[in-house]
């Protein structure tokens, strides 16, 4: 896993850190260290694999940390158990990820880090491919530079010069018609790929969860009920929390209710 990490095997992202400063406390400490619900959980399902070209496969890389969590809390808060119900999980921040979690697993999710999905705050999502062939050869970067420039200085922050949400929305609502078709695109954006799950589930959906920073703002989360309601109940569960369920995810194997994995 280390090594993996190291070499960057599954993609460049501050989150590759975690399991080498896990390792690090817990030789000193003396204890195990367990990585709980990584961004490359993998669940999906073989018809999701399927990009259209035999020499691409897609793949799971996610906010699967916080997705799984805010999905096991709205479990637990209506007496429901996560691995009994379908979900929808959309995950807004810098960047954007919805999961048609079906019954404990995410089964199809788009890949945030690799180009698909909604725009977010930094990042371009999915973007047409021959539109991107012609850009590559206009920068004239390598890959490494060019996928960081899309992953980096994509989104709401290519459109609009920042990726402050709080700013944007104040722009939006004081008459920044610039502001407001940017912001409500990405909302538009996330609710097609709701949409896409919903399909994924075949309708079956107990409740759509909105979840990461955006899912603080009122308006942005309105414009994605507006289009998704007919689905399910839409619950909004802003934040990430991720510590806290980092250490949920610990207290679940030290009591038994979960078996712990070997990588």
């Amino acid at each position: 896993m280390l090594s993996d990490l190291r070499s960057c095997r599954y993609g460049e992202h501050a989150c590759n850190l975690g399991a080498m400063l896990a390792d690090e406390i817990a030789r000193e400490a003396g204890v195990s260290a367990y990585i709980a619900d990584p961004v490359v959980t993998d669940e999906l399902c073989d018809l999701a694999r399927l990009s259209g070209h035999p020499d691409i496969s897609r793949a799971s890389i996610f906010h699967a940390l916080n997705q799984k969590a805010e999905a096991r809390r709205f479990c637990s808060s209506r007496g429901l158990r996560y691995e009994d119900v379908n979900l929808i999980v959309a995950h807004i921040g810098g960047g954007a990820t919805v999961g048609a979690h079906e019954k404990g697993r995410v089964i199809d999710v788009n890949d945030g880090l690799g180009g698909e999905g909604p725009y977010s705050a930094q990042r371009c999502g999915g973007l047409p491919a021959n539109s991107l062939i012609k850009l590559c050869r206009k920068e004239n970067l390598p890959a490494e530079d060019l996928i960081r420039k899309l992953n980096t200085q994509g989104g709401l922050l290519g459109y609009l010069g920042t990726d402050d949400g709080k700013e944007i929305s104040r722009r939006a609502e004081s008459g920044d018609e610039t502001a407001r078709l940017v912001y409500e695109g990405m909302a538009y954006q996330t609710a097609k790929e709701i949409g896409a799950c919903a399909a994924v589930l075949k309708g079956d959906v107990r409740a759509i969860i909105l979840t990461g920073g955006f899912a603080y703002d009122r308006m942005f989360t309105n414009w994605i009920a507006t289009r998704t309601a007919f689905i399910a109940e839409i619950v909004i569960m802003p934040g990430e929390n991720e510590q806290r369920a980092l250490y949920e995810a610990a207290l679940r194997v030290l009591a038994g209710k979960e078996r712990p994995k070997e990588y």
